[in-house]
């Protein structure tokens, strides 16, 4: 009697140990990514980031060409309301109120044309952002299949590590081989919301 019921304690271990070791994690093997580097070093980052600084410096330099005929059309208005009489200044004639009136009107002109160029270029970085990023996750991954790993950290996440554990260079490579460049462009413009049918239908 006891000989059985050892045989069904072993039989029943035997079935159940399987499916209790699947259900098991398998031990950690980490990678280590140095993203900040990818990000300065690779192909496609760098050819962004040139024409990225071009566009910014364009940006500066119509920034300076508005901003200064409305800086000198400033002081002359300046100049000019100072010149009047201590009576007409509450009050300036209707030629220099409207000089005024033009001149504020070309800086918020100016305003919203930097804003609008200033926001393409935020818009320019977001996309190639977008583009590597994408492609970056996938490539990973393979480098991690590769050497063997089921984790993958920043080094800024990392208080120390061993060189062997850095994946980096195997990214890299994939990385340059895979996105060779990437468009350096805004973001895909949302689709237009469909016209509104004519009144009366």
């Amino acid at each position: 009697m006891t000989n059985k019921l050892l045989l069904g304690l072993l039989t029943a271990a035997a079935v159940t140990s399987p499916a209790a070791a699947q259900n098991r994690l398998p031990a950690a093997v980490v990678a280590v990514v140095d993203s900040g580097r990818i990000y300065a070093e690779c192909t496609a980052c760098r050819a962004a980031l040139t024409q990225l600084q071009s566009q910014a410096t364009a940006l500066q330099t119509r920034q300076q060409a508005l901003a200064a005929p409305i800086q000198t059309e400033g002081q002359a208005i300046e100049a000019a309301i100072n010149a009047l009489p201590a009576a007409q200044k509450q009050n300036p004639p209707a030629a220099l109120q409207q000089r005024v009136q033009r001149w504020q009107q070309s800086q918020q002109t100016a305003q919203t044309e930097l804003q609008g160029l200033q926001t393409r270029l935020q818009s320019t970085q977001a996309h190639v952002r977008q583009q590597i990023d994408a492609r970056l996750g996938p490539i990973i991954n393979q480098a991690m299949t590769a050497r063997g790993a089921n984790i993958a950290v920043d080094t800024d996440a990392t208080l120390a590590r061993s060189n062997s554990v850095d994946i980096t260079n195997d990214v890299l490579a994939a990385l340059n081989t895979q996105v060779p460049s990437v468009s350096v462009t805004p973001l895909p413009q949302q689709a237009q919301p469909a016209q509104q049918r004519p009144a009366g239908r």
